[in-house]
């Protein structure tokens, strides 16, 4: 898949996050999110450096619910083929749930990770690039 089209995919599933989440624990997030710009705008370029490496590291909605339902599924499969048969429902309704998120963009977990503020990619991305036009505004005056 090129990169184009994974980066239009990825904002679908984005927005489709965003439309399925609470509009106050979007402008909940928001807040934060310009709270975080606000607090590193006029930091040392080293501090700044440093968030943007912070936010690197972040772990967006979708791969965290990606490494969620994966690890549901393999412990649903090791639990089928060791304990019990019935433990294989496991990974076939987490694979149900995990399409329904790429589709609809929405999952189970997603109202509480919203609520506990985890953002998605383009959230996070808003952040870092305009921590770095920050930066370059700073390097140029």
């Amino acid at each position: 898949m090129s990169n184009s089209l994974t980066a239009v995919s990825s904002r679908a599933v984005e927005d489709r996050v965003r439309r399925a989440t609470a509009p106050e624990q979007n402008q909940q997030i928001d807040r934060q999110t310009d709270a975080n710009i606000l607090h590193y705008a006029n930091a040392m370029p080293a501090v700044i450096d440093e968030r943007i490496e912070e936010l690197d590291r972040e772990w967006d909605v979708e791969r965290l619910l990606a490494v969620n339902a994966g690890t549901v599924a393999l412990a649903g499969l090791l639990l089928g083929a060791t304990r019990d048969k019935k433990w294989l429902i496991l990974p076939g309704i987490t694979v149900a749930l995990l399409v329904n998120f790429n589709l609809r963009g929405w999952a189970p977990a997603l109202p509480l990770l919203r609520h506990l503020g985890v953002r998605t990619r383009s959230e996070i991305d808003r952040e870092r690039a305009a921590l770095l036009d920050s930066k370059a505004d700073r390097a140029g005056a």
